[in-house]
């Protein structure tokens, strides 16, 4: 009778697993695919801030004192960010921009368009739920300080 029972129950395990295994992934893949531009978001942010601190310690007697920010600020970006691999495409001067006016407002800003993310890692469309993740045109994050 035991053996019977058993006979009767083959598969089930399979079926138990298929289904527990399609939510462990779909938590598993939105843990990853959310984290990458969080942790981008984030390195974004640190850049354009150090780009803004280490702008403000250049001498305003310094010849060509507005050149020398610009470059003082791309130059802490490029070095910022250069964690981020190749394959994200991610390109100083154009993906960021540093603007300084004559009234001394100096405005750092990543802009990294979402498209090329995308080339590296795919979304995934959840029925129900839509693409995942589900993320704005553009990463930006924007700096800026009045000296």
């Amino acid at each position: 009778m035991k053996y019977a029972f058993r006979k009767s129950q083959t598969g089930a395990v399979a079926i138990e697993f298929a289904l527990v295994f399609i939510i462990f992934f779909a938590v598993f893949y939105g843990l990853v695919s959310y984290s990458l531009p969080l942790v981008m978001m984030q390195s974004f942010n640190q850049a354009t801030a150090e780009a803004v601190r280490r702008s403000v310690a250049v001498d305003p007697n310094t010849p060509n004192y507005s050149t020398v920010v610009i470059n003082t600020a791309n130059a802490t970006l490029t070095q910022q960010l250069s964690w981020i691999p190749p394959v994200f495409n991610l390109v100083v001067g154009v993906d960021t921009s540093t603007q300084y006016s004559g009234t001394g407002l100096l405005t750092v800003q990543v802009s990294y368009p979402v498209s090329k993310l995308n080339q590296v890692m795919p979304v995934l469309l959840l029925p129900g739920i839509g693409p995942v993740p589900s993320l704005p045109s553009h990463l930006t994050a924007t700096s800026s300080l009045q000296f």
